[in-house]
């Protein structure tokens, strides 16, 4: 499954012809602290080609928006339209389509990776938070008093990002938590209701999901993915909705899908690689070889061995 980067997020949200992404990249980077950076809306909508569209796709990074404008977020079965202010916090585990359905776009946000805010220097674990946790309503309606009172904490961290203070990055954490405390205590907008579009978008995302582990390249690269409960947790979604959905949709349950595209993915690699037979267990997700070669005969009369050895001319 790939995974989009920091610079990939830029080149998405700025467009290739932006001249301040390698900028973007070396200001404010430091190992020690991770990445943090932050960005006001409008100036990159009037400064680069920006993108109206935030696809569905994997992030290594977290992020906090400010947003005033007209946009639509579609997050596994659901439709949120923002119509005026709202504040969006999203992590790798939060898949997302992100649209701006007008150019009157302002407001600001900020990106990081978790490595800015460990436990050491927080007391607090990012992905036990509730507005980071995959069964969060991540996107909350705000007031325009809201607007102003959030928009005055971005504008500090726009401030201190740029300036040469000693501990900057510990003013710019307790920035952050202050933007993520505030959100916790918000009501988050409600969807759109449910329907046969919601059902045919979450089962999009899921095969996206499903497909995006494949093709299996290197006996390093393992699957993140293995079960129907994984799954569900990606997308935010209770496993039996899951299933239930994809039953309707495709005429499979979510088991089956998963068995079927790693059995395909076997087959593949019994026969196009030299790798021994534990080396394509392990790179599936099955701990033990007689797990894989019980799963293989369910689906071929014959071992993984016996295949590899029959399809040898």
């Amino acid at each position: 499954m790939s995974s989009i980067t920091i610079k990939e997020f830029y080149e998405n949200i700025l467009g290739d012809s932006c001249p301040d992404i390698d900028l973007f990249l070396t200001e404010n980077l430091h190992k020690d602290v991770g990445h943090v950076n932050v960005f006001d809306i409008s100036e990159i909508h009037s400064s680069c080609k920006y993108k109206t569209e935030m696809p569905y796709d994997r992030r290594t990074y977290y992020k906090i928006s400010l947003i005033k404008g007209n946009n639509k977020v579609e997050y596994a079965d659901k439709t949120i339209m923002i119509e005026d202010a709202a504040i969006l916090f999203a992590s790798p585990k939060i898949p997302y389509n992100y649209t701006n359905l007008d150019r009157e776009q302002s407001g600001h946000f900020c990106v990081f990776t978790k490595d800015f805010l460990p436990v050491s220097k927080t007391g607090l674990e990012l992905d036990f938070l509730p507005v980071f946790s995959p069964k969060s309503d991540f996107i909350y309606k705000i007031s325009q008093d809201q607007f102003k009172e959030l928009e005055a904490i971005f504008k500090r961290i726009h401030v201190e990002i740029k300036s040469d203070y000693q501990y900057k990055y510990d003013l710019l954490r307790n920035y952050i938590m202050e933007l993520i405390h505030f959100g916790q205590k918000l009501q988050p907008i409600l969807p759109q209701d449910n329907n046969k579009t919601a059902s045919s978008r979450t089962t999009t995302l899921f095969i996206e999901l499903l497909e995006r582990q494949f093709p299996i390249e290197n006996i390093d690269q393992l699957l993140q993915l293995k079960t129907p409960a994984d799954y569900a947790e990606t997308l935010g979604v209770h496993v039996n909705h899951l299933n239930k959905v994809l039953k309707e949709i495709t005429g499979r349950t979510t088991g089956e899908i998963i068995g079927n595209r790693i059995y395909q993915e076997a087959k593949i690699l019994l026969d196009q690689t030299k790798w021994n037979i534990s080396e394509i267990a392990f790179s599936l997700g099955f701990e033990e070889v007689s797990h894989f070669s019980n799963f293989f005969k369910k689906y071929n009369s014959q071992s993984p061995l016996h295949y590899r050895e029959s399809q040898i001319v």
